[in-house]
């Protein structure tokens, strides 16, 4: 296949993490310390406390750990009724963050690879201070683009939002590739505009019928492998 210019890269379970959502995450920090609920009973309860904290009056000046702590809070709040443990929201915070800044510090040296050769764009579903948080991350230098989908008040999988990053880059979308952890969010919607795709999964989760993506990875580490090899789907 010919070459591609530019990478669209999700953030939360991609950049922060190998292919592990925020829910999965968090609810492992909540049962690591004292937390009783099954992932199937805390992920609507997860979810819940996105909405709230998309709502927060003060969500657009929060840096990346300030997020972590309000998310943790709201968590809290809303599992005490239905939770008897007691749940310390600063710890579950603790490890939720401690373990995302392990996996950026080491994602640093592959972007840097990435950088080298390829524009770059950070497309992801948030809450309107994505670029406070890449910074406070010390990776916002690596981008040339910064996709947050409150400021654009359009989500993933909407076409519109990678429109807008393919034209901020000034590439098209047989130009660029997408890597993602959501298959439908990140990997079908790219496909579906005619983007490369690269899906970030653990290994031991298996694909879906249906299309598939240009290529899969276990490990965001993994990428240079993939794009930069000869005969690849974005290769020079």
């Amino acid at each position: 296949m010919s070459g591609c210019g530019a990478l669209l890269i999700d953030f939360g379970g991609t950049l922060d993490a190998d292919g592990l959502r925020w829910a999965a995450r968090f609810h492992a920090a909540y049962r690591r310390v004292g937390g009783t609920l099954s992932l199937r009973r805390f992920e609507p309860i997860f979810r819940a406390s996105d909405r709230a904290l998309e709502h927060l009056p003060d969500i657009r000046g929060m840096g990346f750990r300030a997020m972590i702590d309000a998310q943790a809070v709201l968590l809290r709040d809303l599992l005490s009724p239905i939770d008897p443990a007691a749940v310390d929201a600063s710890r579950v915070a603790e490890a939720f963050h401690a373990q995302a800044v392990r996996t950026v510090e080491r994602n640093r040296p592959v972007l840097e690879v990435l950088r080298a050769r390829f524009r770059l764009a950070v497309i992801s579903n948030f809450t309107g201070n994505l670029d406070r948080c890449l910074d406070e991350l010390g990776i916002r230098s690596f981008f040339d683009v910064v996709t947050d989908s409150a400021v654009h008040g359009v989500a993933k999988p909407d076409p519109v939002l990678f429109r807008r990053t393919l034209d901020a880059l000034g590439v098209s979308a047989s130009d660029a590739c997408m890597i993602g952890d959501n298959l439908i969010a990140d990997i079908a919607a790219a496909r579906d505009l005619g983007m490369r795709t690269i899906w970030i999964v653990p290994r031991r989760r298996s694909a879906p019928a249906g299309p598939q993506p240009t290529a899969r990875v276990a490990r965001f580490a993994d990428l240079p492998g993939v794009l930069l090899a000869p005969g690849v789907p974005c290769t020079a």
